[in-house]
């Protein structure tokens, strides 16, 4: 991502030449040289708002109408409105750090403040962050193609709906088609989209594209949630589409329930390797970070994507719900990469630009992530305690 008021050269080159984006995509130029423009001379804000907001809307909204069901309406929407305000803060904090350090990239910025071993802390979060995530999209996919069971209760998928129960459209197998047929090949492409703040067209415009985003999200996560509950109930799902095999008692409401599954299951299919992308950069960076670029070398480039494959295969055949995966994530990688890192990097102020309001909104940063790490962890564990004690 870049910061400032670039003006396009005159001689317009390609950008196909820029490095891939990964913990290392660039957040501010090093020079106006280092930026180079095509016939693309940047996005608007609006498209660049919509960019961002489509890239945070992810899977986790189809978990938000259970969350309402836990919480409780007024509790869970003024949690959705507390988190956009923190998470606002945390990017400033980021943008306006970067800015001071000239660091090119989140890692940089986390290798500046604590070295080594902080930049290869980032990479292992975005490696458990991004795993989980392609992992719950596979759960999704599941349980909307082939249907899940909850409380003893199974609720058809779009293909049993459609052609019966049958071994072809059991869970294993159209997890396993859907990877080695859409998964895989997706999986290969090498370069992936700059970031949004590279296609800015006025880079300067940058916090109000985030608060815009921000607000557009977190209303879509308040209708998403509140409509969800309201709509199901009780009876609301981990997975909210796995609520929509029965009838809604509207004009057609087969074919809208068909037409919401399978439009998010198409959706998320799509995002999969943009997601996948620093995943496996990440994970090489990890394990071989003095060979040469992966894009170089096809043998490891396909051992560490077959690798993964088979790992987001697997834990999405063992996972029981995108419930027990978005709480081990969330409890874990998401709030190191939101909020621990950025106030980790704010306190330690190497370049005493932080002010002490933004010093005392960091601490509750990371009190606030470390007691939701812990009771999050604690309820995962007590769970497992708990199944396992049944079927003893």
């Amino acid at each position: 991502m870049t910061i400032g008021n670039l003006a396009p050269k005159k001689e317009k080159k390609s950008r196909k030449s820029k490095g891939v984006i990964d913990e290392n995509a660039p957040l501010l130029p090093k020079g106006q040289e280092d930026v180079v423009f095509d016939e693309f001379n940047g996005a608007s804000f609006t498209g660049a708002v919509f960019n961002l907001s489509t890239t945070i809307v992810g899977a986790g909204i189809m978990a938000l109408p259970a969350t309402m069901k836990v919480l409780g309406l007024v509790l869970g929407i003024s949690m959705i409105i507390f988190m956009a305000f923190l998470t606002e803060a945390s990017i400033e904090l980021i943008l306006r750090f970067s800015r001071a350090g000239k660091s090119a990239s989140y890692g940089g910025l986390m290798g500046e403040a604590f070295g080594k071993y902080g930049k290869v802390l980032l990479q292992i979060s975005v490696l458990v962050n991004n795993l989980g995530v392609l992992i719950v999209y596979m759960i999704i996919i599941g349980d909307v193609l082939s249907g899940t069971s909850s409380s003893g209760v199974h609720h058809a998928g779009v293909l049993e709906g459609w052609f019966g129960e049958h071994w072809w459209t059991g869970r294993a197998i159209i997890l396993l088609v859907t990877t080695l047929g859409i998964f895989a090949p997706l999986s290969c492409f090498k370069r992936i989209v700059h970031s949004i703040h590279n296609e800015l067209e006025d880079s300067t415009q940058i916090r109000g594209v985030v608060q815009t985003s921000l607000a557009l999200c977190s209303s879509v996560y308040i209708m998403t949630s509140l409509f969800g509950f309201l709509l199901f109930g009780d009876g609301t799902l981990d997975d909210v589409l796995a609520n929509f095999d029965t009838n809604l008692g509207i004009p057609y409401s087969s074919v809208l329930n068909d037409a919401v599954r399978v439009s998010y299951a198409a959706h998320l299919m799509l995002v999969f390797p943009i997601v996948f992308f620093p995943l496996r950069l990440n994970l090489d960076g990890l394990l071989f970070p003095s060979a040469r670029p992966l894009v170089l070398d096809n043998m490891r480039f396909a051992l560490v994507t077959i690798g993964l494959i088979s790992v987001i295969f697997l834990g999405a055949n063992f996972i029981p719900s995108i419930w027990d995966a978005f709480q081990f994530t969330g409890a874990t990688a998401a709030v190191c990469l939101g909020f621990i890192f950025p106030a980790a990097i704010t306190l330690k102020d190497r370049h005493n630009i932080a002010t002490k309001k933004d010093k005392i909104l960091s601490v509750f940063m990371i009190v606030l992530a470390v007691f939701s790490n812990v009771v999050a962890i604690y309820s995962d564990a007590y769970a497992l305690f708990k199944n396992s004690s049944r079927r003893e």
